[in-house]
């Protein structure tokens, strides 16, 4: 039982890459065949997946018609991936940011979002400095060494955050508070020689709060397409555009509480990941029994493979480095169908979300490559 087949479609880590290399930053590979660019801006909006806009394409007609191809975001599909492959170039195995939680060795489960204890809640920015976490260099950082004004534009809350600082250092970041500011900040910075991303969290958060496709969700993603509207009738010459999203989104109503099952604690240290993709830190000597039981009680609503095979399959990406191989779980499990994993009492606010993502479906993997030159 295989995940689909998506290794020929390019990965979000190819976007950033292609294009500085259409600004001609050295040793970046434009992987994408941009053309050549004055300026170039990359627009996140967050929850957005290609299966999701196809379905809703009436919403949001500008995208639509932009939209052109898909790109796969990897393993997991999620937030700190998505955003870490914007700022590195690079695959989960390499940046290391490989879930939403994922157990940082000697330390305990860092949430990647909010950069605390995923047991506890204390603040864990002491122990884990962000660019310790993160050591590889931005893309943020090569746009800079070749002379290009790199800039972030993005919801002031976020400005100090771990996880800006461990995937965005070297940009210069200008906190926004609406849409509006956002769309005149980042066609303000394309004006110049620049490279810019623009994030957009609110997608995301309706589809997990009333679901992907509610009415809630449709209204937002028509205020997204205003968005990009707006930032393409902006755009100035020779600036260069590309909208994408860190993963898509699925209904969860098929919901399995770990807690209520021994067979699937038996020997289990501590878990990792969210409701669609977990990381399953085992006991010592235990791994292969919880191989067994894992599969067996969730058959086929989940694949399920050791952190052998999947690092063999390629779930996280062609390479994947010593410093990252332990935050992988002994045990990985990732979604199918409208499943969820979730842990009732120990993460009761991400169980009780309607939309979720993760893992490695086409509704997850698959987000739009929206491009428009100015």
């Amino acid at each position: 039982m295989q995940p689909p087949p998506l290794a020929d479609v390019p990965h979000l880590g190819q976007v950033v890459p292609s294009l500085l290399a259409a600004l001609g930053v050295p040793g970046c590979v434009n992987t994408l065949a941009l053309p050549e660019v004055r300026s170039a801006g990359v627009l996140l909006v967050d929850g957005l997946g290609w299966e999701l806009l196809a379905e809703h394409a009436a919403d949001a007609p500008v995208l639509a018609e932009l939209a052109r191809e898909p790109l796969r975001v990897g393993f997991p599909s999620t937030t700190a991936a998505g955003v870490a492959a914007i700022g590195t170039g690079l695959a989960s195995g390499e940046h290391g940011m490989v879930g939403y939680t994922f157990e940082m060795p000697g330390t305990g489960v860092l949430n990647a979002l909010r950069w605390c204890s995923h047991e506890d809640g204390s603040d864990l920015r002491g122990a884990l400095p962000p660019r310790e976490v993160q050591p590889l260099p931005t893309t943020f950082e090569r746009a800079a060494a070749a002379g290009i004004d790199a800039a972030v534009v993005s919801a002031a809350k976020f400005r100090d955050t771990a996880l800006t600082l461990a995937t965005q250092s070297g940009a210069q970041y200008a906190g926004v508070h609406a849409l509006g500011d956002l769309a005149a900040r980042t066609l303000s910075v394309l004006g110049g020689r620049a490279f810019c991303y623009a994030y957009h969290s609110e997608l995301d958060l309706l589809g997990h709060v009333y679901g992907p496709g509610s009415a809630a969700w449709r209204m937002q993603l028509r205020q997204v397409d205003r968005l990009v509207e707006s930032l393409v009738d902006g755009l100035p010459p020779g600036a260069l555009l590309a909208v994408v999203a860190d993963h898509g989104m699925v209904t969860v109503d098929d919901k399995l509480d770990l807690e209520d099952v021994p067979e699937l604690l038996s020997g289990v240290r501590t878990f990792g990941g969210e409701v669609r993709a977990r990381h399953v830190y085992t006991e010592p000597g235990a791994a292969a029994d919880v191989l067994a039981a894992w599969r067996a009680v969730l058959g086929e609503r989940a694949w399920v493979r050791s952190r052998e095979e999947a690092v063999a399959e390629g779930w996280f990406g062609h390479t994947v480095s010593d410093r990252v191989l332990p935050r992988i779980g002994d045990v990985v499990a990732a979604a199918r169908g409208r499943f969820g994993m979730v842990r009732g009492l120990a993460e009761a606010v991400e169980t009780s979300l309607i939309g979720q993502h993760g893992s490695l479906t086409t509704a997850e993997q698959l987000v739009p490559l929206a491009l428009a030159q100015g």
